[in-house]
């Protein structure tokens, strides 16, 4: 089940989410310096983050699942993000150059299936970037933050499934070395205790964040399916059962 769209903007609104954010974009910026001229998109929650690429992109906007929420993004301009469903995308094939996963995997319904959907929509050469709470990490733990909600994933655990849905993982980042305590000096600390964390505990970060190249030289199966989606027209009107016995008699 999602985190509500109400909750995460919260979360990223306190003081603790505003630390967490700061440590994650520059965990990011370790792996994408910068993005020019690509289009980016954005999965789960990611518009905290998406702000520190769109100004080099040539087009950035963010996919929110129905499950979650939406929210107006970026702010102060026009809206830049759609409500969907994670395993069938409105885009063509190949259309994306770059994928931010952000509170996304974890609560996937069908993981498999989210990860074949992002690499039809992917260039060739387009890469990908999950950052998924770590199943070894004090995050996981505490239902506090939005990290410590759905399903965690390990190191292998990643490789497997991205390897399995024909991506090559690539690059690694850990984030989120801190406690997540709410506590002002353990805030005011956790830039001190991050740097420190990378050098100790890096196996017991918050989360991990890997990146990974859509793979060519080997086709994903097609197989036709039905969508599971069952969409009602709620302006269309509706005639109730009672009126429709009444017509009946009157006729």
């Amino acid at each position: 089940m999602h985190t509500d769209i109400v909750d995460l903007r919260q979360f990223y609104h306190s003081r603790l989410g505003a630390v967490a954010e700061q440590s994650v974009t520059m965990a990011l910026s370790s792996i994408w310096a910068n993005l020019p001229g690509e289009r980016l998109m954005g999965l789960g929650y990611a518009a905290p983050y998406l702000d520190r690429f769109r100004p080099d992109a040539e087009r950035a906007f963010a996919f929110m699942p129905a499950g979650q929420g939406a929210v107006n993004w970026p702010a102060g301009g026009p809206s830049a993000t759609a409500l969907v469903f994670d395993e069938e995308l409105p885009l063509p094939d190949a259309s994306i150059d770059r994928v931010l996963m952000v509170h996304s995997l974890e609560f996937a319904e069908n993981p498999r299936e989210t990860l074949k959907e992002l690499w039809r929509v992917l260039a060739p050469g387009g890469r990908l970037v999950i950052v998924a709470p770590n199943r070894r990490g004090v995050w996981a733990r505490f239902e506090h933050t939005p990290f410590g909600a759905g399903r965690p994933y390990s190191r292998g655990q990643l490789v497997s499934i991205l390897r399995e849905s024909n991506f090559t993982p690539g690059a690694f980042a850990e984030a989120l070395l801190f406690p997540p305590s709410e506590r002002a000096l353990m805030l005011r600390m956790g830039r001190l205790l991050e740097e420190l964390g990378r050098k100790m505990w890096p196996v017991f970060s918050g989360v991990i964040i890997v990146e990974a190249q859509k793979r060519l030289y080997q086709g994903l199966p097609v197989a036709a399916r039905a969508s599971r989606r069952v969409f009602v027209p709620v302006l269309s009107p509706q005639t109730s059962r009672t009126s429709h016995r009444r017509t009946k008699v009157r006729d």
